[in-house]
């Protein structure tokens, strides 16, 4: 039987960044469904530690600790599940149903306006089957980013002001549908069923940056823990990790 979802929300004034402080509280044994909110970060982060700066109040900035039943391998699958809770989210706050660009970016016509970054907390029990998770959301509600960001916010994409924690509670209620799910094989069969289909990634043509090299192909599938399918030249090649850019079709 899944245990109750009760999430416990902690607001902050600023952070540093939502995620870093959730993990060393977590270390320490903060139990799942504690959630950190910031008005500001002043080191929030996205992959490859780029840095983002909202004004305050202008984003929802947030972690949530979970505790899934799953093996490392599988660590990608929470951050599907928080892109789901998201995306459906947004669905019900502004009627209009954003895509998904793998492996954690939230899009308004092509546009990001949210992004999910995962981290792995350290275990002090090794044998355990249980992974500690800190998923982080970063969703521009008013502010749009930068104007080399080329992002968006929900205001600009849909028209509406979203208020922020009114929003965090939709956030966490879509979460609560979807983390039960990541403890047992059928549940994260169900998980990545609806993420392929909102998934704008598949069927594209894509360029796939890695640290040293970029590779470019179709993507076409998703495997069982996430991982993205892309076919390279006949070949299909597997990724975990990697900045994704979805490539115009030439004519």
């Amino acid at each position: 039987m899944a245990e109750p979802w009760n999430p416990t929300i902690h607001h902050f004034e600023s952070l540093g960044s939502t995620n870093t402080s959730l993990v060393a509280d977590a270390t320490n044994g903060a139990p799942a469904g504690t959630v950190y909110v910031a008005d500001f970060q002043t080191a929030g982060r996205g992959r490859r530690d780029r840095t983002w700066e909202a004004p305050p109040k202008s984003s929802l900035l947030c972690s949530v600790l979970l505790r899934p039943t799953i093996s490392l391998a599988e660590a990608h699958l929470a951050t599907i599940a928080m892109a789901l809770a998201a995306q459906t989210a947004v669905e019900r706050a502004t009627t209009k149903a954003p895509l998904l660009k793998w492996p954690n970016d939230l899009l308004f016509d092509g546009a990001k306006f949210g992004g999910i970054l995962a981290e792995v907390v350290p275990q002090s029990s090794p044998g355990s089957q249980q992974v500690a998770l800190v998923v982080g959301i970063g969703i521009n509600l008013t502010f749009s980013g930068p104007p080399e960001s080329e992002a968006t916010s929900l205001e600009k994409a849909t028209g509406r002001i979203i208020e922020r924690d009114a929003f965090l509670h939709l956030l966490l209620e879509e979460l609560g549908n979807r983390q039960s799910l990541l403890n047992n094989q059928s549940g994260r069969t169900t998980l990545l069923a609806e993420y392929k289909g909102v998934l704008s990634t598949l069927g594209r043509e894509v360029r796939v940056e890695l640290a040293d090299t970029s590779l470019v192909g179709q993507a076409s599938t998703i495997g069982a823990s996430g991982e993205l399918g892309v076919e390279v030249d006949g070949e299909l090649l597997w990724f975990h990790a990697g900045d994704v850019v979805h490539l115009r079709p030439t004519t």
